[in-house]
């Protein structure tokens, strides 16, 4: 039995930044700050089937609270929560 050498590629993410001037924004309103979804139906839509992970987890609750140090990911790219620099 021959065993054969494999190289893998992981896909690189992007990481960017989403400011808000609040204690914390809903998920679904993220994805729409974000341009992920241009209404509150398809933000809806892309949280309940799992294409959203909250902290690294799936999240399927729309109104998850989002703060300061919590990140969002959706189709490789991340979204950090950040307070807006005054």
């Amino acid at each position: 039995m021959r065993i054969k050498n494999i190289k893998v590629k992981t896909a690189e993410k992007l990481t960017k930044k989403l400011y808000i001037n609040t204690d914390f924004i809903r998920l679904d309103s993220a994805l729409k700050l974000c341009d992920i979804a241009s209404t509150g139906g398809i933000a809806k839509i892309l949280i309940t089937e799992g294409d959203i992970k909250v902290n690294n987890e799936v999240c399927q609750q729309r109104g998850k609270k989002l703060r300061e140090g919590d990140s969002f990911s959706y189709n490789g790219t991340v979204y950090e929560i950040s307070q807006k620099e005054e």
